[in-house]
């Protein structure tokens, strides 16, 4: 019997295949992770909920993608990319209809679980995972392209669901969102992922570290890393379920309101782009160290101009470029400074504590808001979480290269 011929997708491919995953992209995250800032004050209304309870839903929302993320890594590398991926955006289609009827505290906390579990099998993470598995020579390239409209989301979805919200109200602007869901991404997944790589068992890819690993484990690098990982994972988490109801409570008109988070999209796209094009021209290292420092810099900024209209725009200009390249530095780091080889391994060691400090993150922003200060004491602690952050990132460079100065 003739041995199967394994599907490859060769070069010319990859710009097609990129571009068509990350239709999906946009559609998820500007449908899940970024309506949840303007559905939060009528939910609070409706519900009796204050601040930190509602916070709460996004935070256990986090927590349950978190979760589940390893076992849909685990499908993925087995060769299931097309039912994972499909089956999520069906998944998500059905918890914004269930989400659509809620009357309860208890069913906005499920239904937000329901949807975190949908976005383990739709987001970046398994997107990356796929590309990696289709194009190894190239996947870098590939990730950077299915940013630039995971990107727009925010930039499409804030003022588009804020529109469907005035004309309908929420409860039928979330059916929607699940009309995308079925009718654009879950087609799009099926159609896309046919003929997936097959699964190649690989020595050490089980649970357990391998000894290669532990060794990785008993040097700064990685865990000054992870540190890295955590704060900026956090604060990425943090801001955008509060974004609407922080730039309200400044005084911004509602034009800003709007304006503001969803100029984000555009400039993290621009951030990518000029990644996409420079990278060959830019020192690599050079540019992990500083594109972080533009998060604690976009933060200083919104604290000492007081939320005027100056300095939203600043603070945009700064956070879109600062969150757009980081994804790109989060995702290569582990590779560049600890070991290529053992990556898969080291990134799922944490999955855990990245899933808790992203549900812990909304929550605490939540926690820190008060009717006195409003949300002056939160951006403080986001301030600190992102120089904590890019300083860890510094040290594991310095670490990672002062062997082959």
């Amino acid at each position: 019997m003739p041995l199967a011929r394994p599907h490859v997708l060769t070069a010319p491919q990859l710009g097609p295949f990129s571009f068509w995953l990350s239709v999906p992209q946009l559609i998820t995250w500007g449908s899940v992770f970024y309506t949840f800032s303007l559905l939060m004050t009528p939910l609070e209304a409706e519900l009796g909920m204050g601040r930190a309870e509602s916070s709460l839903a996004f935070s256990m929302a986090l927590l349950a993608e978190g979760l589940m993320a390893y076992q849909v890594g685990r499908w993925i590398d087995a060769g299931h990319e097309r039912a994972v991926m499909t089956l999520g955006s069906v998944w998500i289609a059905v918890g914004l209809l269930g989400h659509s009827a809620v009357d309860s505290k208890a069913g906005f906390y499920g239904a937000w679980i329901w949807l975190g579990l949908g976005l383990a099998a739709t987001l970046y993470t398994p997107a990356f995972a796929v590309v990696t598995r289709r194009f190894p020579q190239d996947f870098r390239r590939a990730i950077i392209t299915i940013t630039f409209l995971g990107g727009l989301a925010s930039t499409v979805f804030i003022p588009l669901f804020a529109w469907w919200m005035s004309l309908w109200g929420w409860r039928m602007a979330l059916w929607g969102l699940a009309a995308l869901q079925l009718g654009v991404c879950a087609p799009l997944h099926w159609w896309l992922l046919q003929a997936a790589p097959r699964s190649v068992p690989q020595a050490g890819q089980d649970a357990t570290p391998s000894a290669s690993v532990r060794e990785h484990l008993r040097h700064a690098p990685f865990w000054l890393l992870a540190l890295f990982m955590l704060m900026m994972m956090a604060i990425m988490s943090a801001l955008p379920p509060h974004m609407v109801a922080l730039l309200q409570e400044s005084g911004l008109s509602p034009a800003w309101v709007i304006a503001v988070p969803a100029a984000i999209g555009i400039i993290q796209v621009l951030g990518r782009l000029l990644l996409f094009v420079f990278e060959h021209v830019w020192d690599v290292h050079a540019a992990n160290r500083w594109i972080p420092v533009l998060i604690p810099a976009s933060l200083a900024v919104l604290l000492l101009g007081g939320l005027h209209p100056l300095a939203a725009l600043v603070f945009v200009v700064l956070y879109g470029l600062g969150n757009g390249m980081s994804t790109i530095v989060k995702g290569t780091a582990m590779a560049q400074y600890v070991s290529r080889a053992h990556v898969g391994q080291l990134n799922g060691l944490l999955g855990l504590p990245i899933a808790l400090a992203r549900a812990a993150a909304p929550l605490t922003l939540g926690l820190l808001w008060s009717q006195e200060h409003g949300y002056s004491l939160a951006l403080w602690w986001l301030l600190a979480a992102s120089l904590l952050g890019t300083g860890a990132l510094w040290a594991a460079q310095h670490f990672a290269l002062k062997p082959r100065q």
